[in-house]
């Protein structure tokens, strides 16, 4: 990025461009490239002096103030104007007197700009000015004079040297720890990816107090500094990864799937000429592990995880919907490599083609799928959704995801596990286990109760069976399970016909979260349409479905 921001601005500047405009946060870093740019004479031919101006210092030339009564915009503009030798001129904040975001315009300054284009770009020396702020703030009369120059965060090589130097800076302090292997440093390094140079080293500082020291669990220190620009956004949402795959019962084609990509962000991806994965879509019955999945992953992965709330989307502005969305992917792009979740995405589509919508939403999904489509940016979505037949056809397309996932009721084999995580979770307590063994044959017997029950329902059987030990202050034993399993009617029953479509579409669509061997079961279901047999899965090899090859 470096290089080729030089490279850009050289050639703005050689072109005789009279006015550019960079918005950034970091003054500092762009003042030092633009300033070896001018020095340079190979990149720019004619070597130029470089000021810099500011409304509290006024102009300075090499960091000395020259005319303290420059400090006025007018001033300034005056002193561009007759100017004669070959300069480029950095004017800080000066948006501020383009209007906007409740402030008046000054006119006669803006005039002052237009006049000076002129001069500018015929004058016998070179002169060029650059507009530097945090924000783009363009009058219309000036639209078709400044060019905007992108001016992107720093790179992964540069961060890496921020750390390098910090890590160089303590090492010789012997309260300080520093244990990180070459893939861990690079880890953390990617980890303040989004991050501005101060901010890494902000980051980084505060591992380094916190936790005595550098090492693999610095990653952590990192992503709660990337909270804060996530909470500015009022888009997103950082989610805090506490749940992992250990906490997620049965699945394990998914699981398989996600653990083969974990590191794909990595240059040692790179050696193999892998690309980071795009994303995968979780479809299928409610309640039974899409949303954890999506938590567990970023644990998983050591990635930040973004939520994005599609009815925050949707404000009541005109033309704020778009620049929503497009403020919330510029975000997740800037923190990369992370996790943006976006759960049930079937119901902020929900409006496109709707009357009175003004296709807002479709302008909306035309955003999210161009960027998914065409995203070089690590950014890993995850979608979820119940209700499939909801979601447009255009996003179910390949090339929006790497794969599309069947959630189904869990087996037999899963609920046993669901069980065992849920009771190893909440039976810590002596007085709460009593004289409760949950064995194996005891998990086989709770299992075969709650055929065709969905976890959430497993989770809250445990929690109800507590309840009734709690109320009469004793421990739990297997008759409080049965008496809650016996009074629940499971989701199974009461959307048995939306189940059956669901594993309908997902029959020629979809690849199943749970391996063959697991679904047997299904077979004896005679209630639901079991699985057809058709939806092969096998994470090992290529299967082919209904005219589409999957390949782990």
């Amino acid at each position: 990025m470096e290089n080729s921001f030089k490279l850009n601005i050289a050639n703005y500047f050689r072109a005789r461009f009279p006015y550019l405009y960079i918005s950034t946060w970091e003054e500092s870093r762009v003042i030092t490239e633009i300033n070896l740019v001018v020095k340079n004479e190979e990149l720019i031919k004619t070597p130029r002096s470089f000021f810099v101006w500011s409304l509290t210092e006024g102009l300075k030339l090499e960091g000395n103030v020259q005319s303290p009564e420059t400090k006025a915009p007018a001033k300034i503009l005056e002193f561009i104007e007759k100017y004669k030798e070959p300069a480029v001129f950095i004017l800080k904040d000066f948006h501020i007197y383009f209007g906007g975001e409740g402030r008046q315009a000054d006119y006669p300054v803006i005039r002052k700009v237009r006049d000076l284009i002129e001069g500018l770009e015929k004058s016998h020396s070179p002169k060029n000015v650059v507009f530097l702020s945090p924000s783009i703030n363009i009058p219309f009369e000036l639209q078709k004079d400044i060019t905007i120059v992108e001016y992107g965060l720093p790179s992964f090589r540069e961060i890496k040297e921020v750390l390098h130097t910090m890590i160089e800076a303590n090492r010789a302090n012997s309260r300080i720890r520093i244990n990180l292997s070459t893939e861990e440093e690079e880890r953390l390094a990617k980890a303040a990816m989004g991050l501005t140079l101060q901010e890494a080293e902000n980051a980084f500082a505060l591992a380094l107090v916190s936790k005595g020291g550098l090492d693999a669990s610095s990653v952590e220190s990192v992503l709660q500094e990337k909270q804060q620009i996530i909470k500015k956004t009022g888009v997103l949402e950082y989610i805090k990864s506490e749940p992992n795959m250990d906490d997620i019962g049965g699945l394990e084609n998914v699981k398989r799937w996600l653990k083969k990509r974990n590191k794909s962000w990595l240059d040692s991806a790179e050696e193999y000429g892998l690309p980071a994965p795009k994303g995968v879509l979780l479809t299928g019955v409610p309640g039974c592990g899409k949303s954890l999945i999506a938590k567990a992953i970023s644990s998983m992965w050591q990635l930040p995880l973004l939520k994005l709330d599609m009815g925050k989307i949707f404000s009541g502005i005109v033309g704020s919907s778009e620049e929503n969305m497009r403020k919330a992917i510029s975000t997740a792009e800037a923190i990369s490599p992370s996790i943006l979740w976006i759960d049930e995405i079937e119901k902020g589509l929900s409006g496109i083609g709707a009357s009175g919508d003004s296709g807002t939403s479709t302008r909306v999904f035309g955003t999210l799928l161009t960027w998914m489509q065409e995203k070089t940016k690590p950014v890993f979505v995850i979608a979820t959704a119940n209700n499939i037949h909801a979601i447009p056809p255009e996003l179910l397309r390949k090339g929006r995801f790497d794969e599309i996932f069947f959630v189904d009721l869990p087996t037999k084999k899963e609920r046993m596990e669901i069980f065992k995580i849920h009771l190893n979770k909440r039976l810590k307590s002596p007085k709460a286990r009593g004289d409760f063994q949950f064995d194996h044959q005891t998990l086989e017997k709770l299992a075969d109760l709650t055929e065709t029950f969905i976890g959430a329902e497993i989770e809250q059987v445990v929690i109800s069976a507590l309840f009734e030990a709690y109320s009469q202050d004793r421990g739990i034993t297997f008759s409080d399970f049965e008496k809650v399993i016996s009074n629940t009617v499971p989701l199974s029953v009461t959307q048995a016909e939306q189940i059956r479509a669901i594993r309908e579409w997902a029959n020629i669509r979809a690849v199943a979260a749970t391996p063959q061997e697991d679904r047997a079961e299904y077979n004896k279901l005679d209630n639901l349409h079991a699985i057809p047999k058709k939806m092969t899965d096998d994470p090992d090899i290529s299967a082919s479905r209904g005219g589409r090859t999957v390949d782990f």
